[in-house]
């Protein structure tokens, strides 16, 4: 079999892997019973995900028939940090250059200055080091949705908005070398009403929950990644745009973003996953969509057979919190 992603899944035999091909058939993998059991089995024998994944692949199963989990996750959700970039990717300042401009005073702004450094060197030769991107946090891995389960807003947030993007997924090996297992279609949701009214409130509007669509695509991610972004309310659709991702599509080399992520060494420690959001140029609230509870988001790409959906919902008020000398 030659294997072209994974999806992790919970059917009646219990939790599980399969691999998919090129036809986006599935078959379950004997020996193992997660993504991360699968990769730090191929970290010790030193070979791919996809031969491994190939050697174990057993039974057909259906996609259709199983519950989808989101396609990396940890026994203790503290060792995954998400995280992202931000104005990688051509076109993708001028949504985010309109939200500052009037802060500006008719200068360039910083977000501006941040895209345009990008673009003069955010695409080093092979082996050199190019310009550092925008970085954010977003959280560890009890954030991560999978495909038809809700987005939290919470009670304090002005805003719930998608942001259709390609993660990368890796885990740090035994030695601290980092290892890409591949990637996953995602919705990095984000308040931007907060971040509007102050771009120093960029790092509160990303503290959100994100989620993964079912596929880990493995191998090299295309060149070029066409999707389709849509909003739903009430059955209608409200808004609809493409998108486009891909190292032709953005103004920072992949390997850039990833030498700027993992130079930190404390993201290198042993045993952690990370999932990475590589950033995006196309957001409804460019569009002057303001999203509402019950909404439905609906994403989906050309390099991946599965595609992403999740409603938005308000979390209730926990009101004050208060914190008490010990």
């Amino acid at each position: 079999m030659t294997v072209r992603s994974l999806i992790q899944f919970i059917d009646a035999d219990g939790r599980g892997v399969a691999a998919l091909d090129q036809s986006g058939r599935a078959r379950r993998l004997t020996g193992v019973s997660t993504t991360l059991d699968l990769a730090h089995q191929a970290i010790a024998r030193g070979c791919t995900l996809a031969d491994l994944a190939g050697e174990l692949a057993g039974a057909q199963i259906d996609p259709a028939a199983v519950r989808l989990l989101v396609p990396i996750d940890h026994p203790d959700p503290a060792h995954v940090l998400v995280a992202g970039t931000g104005l990688t990717h051509l076109g993708s300042a001028e949504g985010r250059d309109k939200m500052h401009k009037a802060a500006a005073a008719g200068q360039a702004t910083d977000s501006m200055r941040m895209f345009l450094s990008g673009l003069q060197g955010g695409k080093p030769m092979p082996g050199a080091i190019g310009a550092q991107p925008e970085w954010f946090y977003k959280g560890d891995g009890s954030i991560l949705r999978a495909s038809g389960e809700p987005f939290d807003m919470p009670a304090f947030a002005q805003d719930g908005g998608e942001e259709p993007e390609v993660a990368g997924i890796y885990l740090v090996g035994p030695d601290a070398r980092v290892h890409r297992l591949g990637w996953s279609l995602g919705n990095e949701f984000s308040d931007h009403v907060t971040e509007r009214e102050n771009y120093l409130w960029l790092a509160h509007s990303k503290l959100r929950q994100a989620s993964l669509a079912p596929e880990l695509l493995l191998g090299d991610l295309p060149r070029s990644v066409a999707g389709t972004s849509r909003i739903r309310r009430d059955g209608a659709v409200i808004w609809e745009k493409p998108f486009l991702s891909g190292e032709d599509n953005m103004s920072h080399s992949l390997a850039n973003l990833e030498h700027h992520h993992f130079k930190n060494a404390l993201f290198r420690r042993p045993g952690a996953v990370h999932v990475h959001f590589l950033g995006t140029s196309t957001l409804s609230c460019a569009d002057g969509i303001a999203t509402k509870p019950g909404d439905i988001f609906e994403i989906a790409a050309d390099a991946f057979h599965l595609p992403l959906s999740n409603s938005l919902v308000r979390a209730a008020d926990a009101g004050l919190v208060q914190v008490e000398a010990l």
